[in-house]
């Protein structure tokens, strides 16, 4: 392996840190690494040719009251593969408030569990404004850019996806900014986006098309200020939602965001052309959905697959603490999410929904190659019990209800996989999974490189990255063919 330290962040963290999110897997990192020739234990499938691009929460300073793993700054880490080999890089996403943090020495915003009036300075990002644009939660790649995004609407950073350099924002982002997640669609070369806000009306969608130029935006007006984390895409509609956890009006003119479940309220679904403004809503069952897996058209139907929570408000856990009571909306078991699908007929306005698995899974992925099309598999993450911390993969048949499951090992932890699909397969899962893991035994993190046919075998290849990254979130793969300067070899900072 050759390795060389290319950059340090200045913490403020104390050196007795306790937070449970900032230490054990949660443990930040303040270096930023140049590594090639990585040391592989097994060996990379020759044809397996691009970069896995990954971002993590990775907080420097402490915050001004309570810490909630949301709030870290945003670190990318990419490893890439070429020729049997593989490099790696991790970089901090130079946004202003990680810039203006640095300078300051202290944390400047509020975080998610803090209230807006604790800020230090009066401007700032987010819907509920006042709070840092981490930029630390999602990471795709858009016409031959990494785009970071921040998960309650900020700025959407480009970054140059071998070398991680921040290249600045996206020109064409609105007043109100973009929430994760942004839709690449690799068949039209579009990007999908949608904002929201607190003022009316309350959410907008756009799409940004191959040349990296606003081509549509639109209104989806709300009946009041919501929280929608993720949307779903098919052949010609943009699916959007309204789902009943939100927060509360009464509080919001106290300066408080606590979100609220309304269980008196339906699920709602907005579809709308791609490039249209005509929106029909459908209504479903009370829940809440952090993420959607796919969607897409058949006959007079929309079918529509995500993760279900059967309980989107857990009580509060009795006689804990506030980190207990704090966590609690993290914990798969607690939340009750299950993936799950809903029909939506065009003709008849009605919505069908069952159940696919009653395992608790989150995170999921699928072939890209199937995106906005039928599909059979779901790849998605278990977790540890009571814990925001990736234990293994499921694979999840849709056809025969059939599951197959791959644990990371005790006290080892994972992140969002990407399916790769093998050049000239066959099936669809005739492909490759890529994801990062944090060995609290070994002490040590490693790229995992799984068979997606033969999940339960384990890794074909184990990378050893130069040190013990930090748990974390959402991933993307791009191929080679879709990078500049690709083929020029491994870049050079």
């Amino acid at each position: 392996m050759d390795v060389e330290i290319v950059g340090r962040a200045l913490s403020t963290l104390p050196a007795d840190d306790d937070h449970p999110y900032r230490t054990g897997p949660w443990r930040p990192q303040t270096t930023e690494w140049k590594a090639d020739d990585l040391e592989v234990v097994g060996e990379i499938p020759a044809d397996l040719d691009g970069v896995y691009l990954r971002n993590t929460e990775n907080p420097v300073h402490p915050a001004t009251k309570l810490y909630h793993p949301f709030d870290g700054d945003g670190m990318v880490h990419v490893v890439g593969f070429r020729d049997g080999k593989a490099f790696y890089r991790n970089r901090f996403v130079r946004t202003d408030g990680f810039l203006a943090e640095q300078e300051a020495g202290e944390s400047l915003w509020a975080g998610i569990a803090e209230r807006p009036s604790v800020a230090k300075r009066a401007d700032g990002w987010g819907a509920r404004t006042r709070m840092k644009d981490a930029s630390s939660t999602d990471i795709v790649v858009h016409a031959g850019q990494a785009l970071s995004s921040f998960w309650q609407c900020g700025d959407l950073y480009r970054l140059d996806p071998l070398t991680l350099e921040t290249l600045g924002k996206s020109a064409w982002a609105p007043d109100w900014g973009v929430s994760a997640h942004t839709k690449a669609d690799e068949r039209t070369g579009e990007l999908l986006f949608f904002s929201y806000a607190t003022e009316a009306p309350y959410l907008r969608y756009g799409v940004v098309g191959p040349d990296n130029r606003l081509k549509h935006l639109t209104d989806v007006p709300l009946p009041g200020p919501r929280l929608p984390h993720d949307m779903a895409f098919t052949e010609n509609y943009a699916i959007l939602n309204d789902f009943p956890l939100f927060w509360d009006q009464r509080l919001i003119d106290q300066g408080k965001y606590a979100s609220r479940f309304h269980p008196d309220l339906p699920s709602r679904f907005a579809v709308l052309p791609r490039l249209g403004s005509e929106i029909r809503w459908f209504e479903a069952d009370p829940t809440y959905v952090l993420h959607f897996t796919n969607a897409y058209e058949e006959g007079d139907e929309i079918v529509l697959d995500g993760f279900r929570q059967g309980c989107p408000e857990p009580p509060d856990p009795r006689g804990e603490g506030v980190y207990q009571r704090m966590f609690r909306f993290l914990a798969l078991e607690r939340m009750q999410v299950t993936l799950w699908r809903w029909r939506l007929n065009l003709t008849t306005g009605r919505v069908k929904e069952e159940q696919l698995s009653e395992r608790y899974t989150e995170f999921g992925v699928i072939n890209p190659d199937t995106a906005a099309r039928p599909y059979r598999y779901t790849y998605a993450a278990t977790q540890k019990p009571g814990w925001f911390l990736m234990d293994g993969i499921v694979k999840h048949d849709l056809l025969t209800g059939a599951q197959e499951r791959y644990a990371y090992g005790d006290e080892v932890f994972g992140s969002e996989a990407t399916v790769v699909p093998r050049a000239g397969g066959t099936s669809e899962d005739d492909a490759y999974l890529v994801t990062l893991t944090t060995d609290m035994n070994a002490d040590r993190s490693e790229c995992l490189v799984l068979d997606a046919a033969r999940l339960s075998d384990g890794p074909l290849a184990r990378i050893r990255l130069p040190e013990r990254i930090s748990s974390g979130t959402h991933a993307t793969w791009a191929p080679g063919s879709a990078l500049r300067g690709w083929h020029e070899g491994p870049p050079t900072v």
